[in-house]
């Protein structure tokens, strides 16, 4: 597979703007190791190797554990996650499937229970804003380094 165009030199405004919403989600207030889950179970359900590839390093630099990445595709049947991680993803599943079901009123009390107004607001713009990028890194095929340098099939 190769990639289809590069975005970055494309259309670098538009990328700017994502860039911005991604800055403010990084700045927002919510635990870095939540937001590195909420990537990393997003980029899972759209299939997006450059984004997995991408946080699952950034989450292993900040300290998460191999069995918790590891487990994430499964995080409902596994007990290392706290109740506020999987009140936030089962709110990125809700949202980042938004195609196959309407957000339950059960997600979002749980969500409500673990998370403020303005928490609750600033996840579901950080879903967004890795949606946005699943959609780009995706859809155009960005290679993640090690496929970069992997010599081209004979």
């Amino acid at each position: 597979m190769s990639q289809r165009l590069n975005v970055f030199q494309v259309a670098p405004a538009a990328l700017n703007a994502v860039l911005g919403m991604q800055n403010y989600v990084e700045e927002c207030g919510l635990e870095h190791s939540l937001l590195e889950l909420v990537k990393m179970r997003a980029s899972q359900i759209n299939s997006c190797a450059y984004c997995l590839h991408m946080h699952s390093a950034d989450a292993r630099k900040a300290g998460e554990t191999e069995a918790r990445l590891y487990l994430l595709s499964a995080w409902h049947e596994s007990e290392l996650y706290t109740p506020r991680e999987r009140a936030a993803l089962r709110w990125t599943e809700v949202l980042t499937r938004l195609s196959e079901a309407s957000p339950s009123d059960e997600a979002f009390a749980e969500l409500r229970e673990h998370f403020s107004e303005a928490e609750a607001v600033n996840l579901s713009v950080a879903i967004g804003a890795i949606n946005t990028w699943n959609r780009i890194n995706a859809g155009f095929r960005s290679r993640h380094p090690q496929d970069r340098q992997r010599p081209a099939a004979a």
